[in-house]
């Protein structure tokens, strides 16, 4: 198969791209983009393919359509920023895609703003919900917008979340004849913008607001729960043990709240977490939760250990947080665990605790006893009030067989 070009293009259009993307996109038989970006280009004399909706899906087939010929893909400023261009090389590997970027539009509205590109976040809201924006205060974010919309949806989640005082800025059209800028704050928004848009917030949050960080041990009152929570303390140090890194993949086994699998997800943008629960009403809540704390992409799935773990991707660290006493569970989770993985398994009950002591004679770890008391008020006076202890397993996984 020939190599694919993929060239990116901005709202400058042809005189915008240089020489060597001018000819590539010139040698084209075929040239796949969408309709804004095809009619950037000159007249000539190759197959025009319009992206169809949803794109994603029509990637594969349509480069096995285009087969041996030469190929050209076009692709909003630079191909490697949230673009086709890594879609293209996880399909085909990086020795058959030639990319011939353009100037993102991300570092245009830094140089619009005057905003040094490294203190910056960038999240991308194409094809993604608006509730996966988690403002953090004084900090300064770029939004890549879905469309026209997304500035609107975008002010109202700010306001909803108590940053209503966050300056918004949106840039339509960036490096084009028709660039325009709208200005004002989440709370009073009401500027138009063009489906070309990127949205830069300066966040603040409203006096008395209490911001959430993405640390471990967010308050319990964070969750909508039925009681079935992992307490803040205990949450706090599950999570360490557990250990997240970037792209990594956990199982919440028992979710209850889902509380261990959000906070997992909060730690870095590309973790990715299952979730599962037996009860209807609680995986439902779950969703709740994962939409509300910034990490809607958190899969739920409805269902009891260990038959539900049957087809699931296998995790780099599992959480066992019910459903310990039932039968097979430690031993699918186990089974099912990356070499280095970390398993962690909490319990409360005698019945619980004897299954971790059976777990650990047999492959070892360390076993934790964590009690907690918090002030509570008795009569006229405060006295400590102590939590149910938790025995916590945790073990490596340091061999495949």
């Amino acid at each position: 198969m020939e190599p694919i070009t993929v060239v990116g293009i901005g709202a400058d259009g042809w005189t915008g791209l240089t020489a060597p993307a001018r000819n590539a996109v010139a040698g084209a038989e075929v040239v796949i983009g969408s309709t804004r970006q095809l009619a950037l280009l000159p007249d000539g004399g190759a197959t025009r393919v319009t992206w169809p909706s949803p794109l994603l899906p029509a990637v594969e087939p349509l480069l096995t359509e285009h087969a041996g010929r030469q190929v050209c893909v076009l692709a909003s400023g630079d191909p490697m920023f949230f673009g086709i261009g890594g879609t293209l090389v996880r399909l085909l590997g990086a020795s058959r895609v030639r990319v011939h970027p353009h100037v993102s539009s991300a570092s245009l509205a830094c140089a619009r703003l005057g905003w040094p590109a490294e203190d910056v976040d960038v999240v991308n809201l194409v094809g993604r919900p608006v509730s996966s924006l988690i403002p953090l205060p004084h900090r300064r974010m770029l939004v890549l917008s879905a469309g026209a919309d997304t500035p609107a949806e975008v002010a109202a989640l700010l306001t909803d979340r108590g940053f209503g005082p966050t300056a918004m800025t949106v840039l339509d059209d960036l490096g084009g004849p028709d660039e325009r800028r709208h200005d004002g704050t989440a709370a009073t928004w009401s500027g138009a913008a063009g489906s070309l848009n990127v949205v830069a917030l300066d966040c603040r949050a409203a006096p008395g607001v209490t911001p959430l960080g993405r640390t471990p041990g967010l308050p319990d009152d964070a969750y909508d729960h039925d009681g079935q929570l992992t307490k803040r303390e205990v949450r706090a140090i599950t999570l360490a043990a557990l250990a997240p890194l970037p792209g990594q993949l956990l199982w919440d086994v028992g979710a209850g709240a889902g509380s261990i699998a959000i906070e997992w997800l909060r730690t870095h943008p590309s973790c990715a977490a299952v979730a599962v629960e037996s009860r209807p009403e609680r995986a439902a809540g779950i969703h709740r939760n994962a939409g509300l704390l910034g990490v809607p992409g958190l899969r739920v799935v409805e269902g009891r250990a260990p038959a539900a773990l049957a087809d699931l991707p296998r995790p780099d660290a599992v959480f066992v947080g019910g459903g310990l006493t039932g039968d097979g569970v430690v031993e699918a989770c186990w089974a099912a665990l990356r070499t280095g993985g970390r398993l962690v398994a909490n319990a409360v009950t005698l019945e619980s605790e004897a299954v971790l002591t059976r777990w650990h004679a047999a492959l070892g770890g360390t076993l934790t006893r964590i009690e907690v008391s918090r002030a509570a008020p008795v009569g006229g006076f405060t006295a400590w009030k102590p939590m149910m202890p938790v025995t916590q397993w945790v073990v490596t996984r340091e061999e495949t067989s």
